[in-house]
């Protein structure tokens, strides 16, 4: 059993795999959840100080109200969060 842990890993580096975040639309109130894969869904952008991982998701409520809320995040290389923008929306806790 163990080797099948070693192999595809355990529960504990999944729950580091992802960035959960929720925002509550402008328009309708709407929270809606957010999770960006921090080993799939970042694009690298070379800067001077070192390597910042970006991701941009767009959302939308399962409501009538279709408002598109942006979200930009940046990370740095040990994926932790640096900067993060809103769009149409806020974040909410």
């Amino acid at each position: 059993m163990n080797l099948f842990k070693k192999l595809f890993g355990g529960t504990s580096k999944s729950a580091q795999r992802y960035y959960n975040f929720s925002v509550k639309c402008n328009r309708c109130g709407e929270v809606i959840e957010g999770r960006v894969d921090l080993n799939n869904d970042l694009s690298v952008e070379y800067e001077e100080g070192g390597d910042i991982f970006y991701a941009r998701k767009v959302l939308m409520g399962e409501n009538r109200c279709f408002q598109r809320i942006e979200v930009e995040l940046k990370f740095n290389s040990a994926r932790e969060l640096l900067e993060q923008h809103i769009t149409g929306g806020q974040f909410s806790s």
